[in-house]
């Protein structure tokens, strides 16, 4: 969800909504699992990105028809677009293929002492369908390993097959802070 920073504060508002209608209406319906990751530091910021899980684009369509049927979700999301002002400033979607590496999304352990993680969201764009199957193979056959040798904890891994700035892949890796982030990054750089 693209967002603008303005006094009618789409952020919270969205937040708001996300949390305590979306969220338990998807679980309501058996999705997950859920993650919603606001930006810090990003090109088009603000922004929400909402990544879910789906076992068959049968599990969606399902679950889209769950979600119309919910009151309790259908009186939230009516009082959160009723707003005189927007929600939001637009609204995106892909749809992503698994890796064979990484075949579902991998929730990082938590618990309610940890500190916040850091999330970061990676796009490769690629010139032809041949050069994005090179890259892929690549991922699967060798740097995957390399991250989680060196304490990069992937998230998920996908193909683009539905999507802006296609043919892509965009993956996300997890890190316990900023300057985690940075020493995983500059190990990876210096991996034989």
């Amino acid at each position: 969800l693209r967002m603008r920073t303005s006094s009618d504060d789409q952020m919270r508002r969205t937040s708001d909504f996300l949390s305590k209608a979306a969220v338990p209406a998807l679980q309501r319906a058996g999705i997950g699992p859920l993650g919603f990751f606001a930006s810090v530091i990003a090109p088009e910021s603000p922004f929400i990105l909402a990544i879910a899980q789906f076992p068959s684009l049968a599990a969606l369509e399902t679950m889209r028809e769950k979600e119309a049927q919910d009151p309790e979700y259908a009186k939230a999301r009516d009082a959160y677009t009723g707003m005189p002002s927007r929600s939001y400033e637009r609204l995106e979607s892909s749809l992503l293929r698994c890796f064979e590496t990484i075949p579902a999304i991998e929730v990082p352990p938590t618990d309610a002492q940890r500190a916040a993680r850091v999330f970061e969201l990676r796009m490769y764009e690629s010139n032809n369908s041949t050069t994005l199957a090179r890259k892929v193979k690549m991922f699967n056959e060798g740097e995957m390993g390399i991250f989680r040798r060196l304490g990069m904890r992937p998230v998920f891994f996908g193909e683009t097959i539905i999507g802006a700035r296609m043919p892509n892949l965009v993956y996300m890796l997890a890190f316990d802070s900023l300057a985690a982030r940075e020493s995983a990054w500059n190990a990876f750089g210096n991996d034989p």
